[in-house]
């Protein structure tokens, strides 16, 4: 198999693991708001609102659970919410809105692990 091959089919993968994290999500009652939202500081995989939360969520799809729930670094959480202000700045409604950072990690075959208030932006 060749690189280009091996590339593809992890973009494919991690495509497919959004997909099944929104679906996930819509099950325990959110309303995605955006996918694959781009802002010139950032991007964001997942936006989702449920009650007055709205979850700002990065997902990792990975061959094992443990390599998945790590894979969040440093300055992927600075890039995010970065991304997350700009978003919000561009939908005001959403300010009075209490903000939650969350990861969603997923392996094949199983059901996504989702991680509630993963970290914290100020942290």
């Amino acid at each position: 198999m060749t690189a280009a091959n091996v590339r593809h089919r992890a973009w494919r993968f991690g495509r497919t693991a959004e997909t099944v994290c929104v679906w996930c999500l819509r099950l325990q009652g959110y309303r995605v708001l955006a996918r694959r939202y781009r802002s010139p500081v950032g991007e964001i995989d997942i936006i989702a609102r449920r009650g007055r939360v709205v979850a700002i969520i990065e997902v990792k799809a990975r061959a094992q659970a443990n390599d998945a729930a790590e894979a969040l670094t440093p300055r992927q959480r600075l890039r995010i919410a970065r991304a997350a202000s700009a978003f919000l700045q561009a939908n005001p409604a959403l300010g009075a809105c209490d903000l939650r950072f969350d990861a969603m990690a997923l392996t094949r075959w199983q059901w996504p692990l989702h991680l509630r208030d993963a970290w914290r932006p100020d942290a």
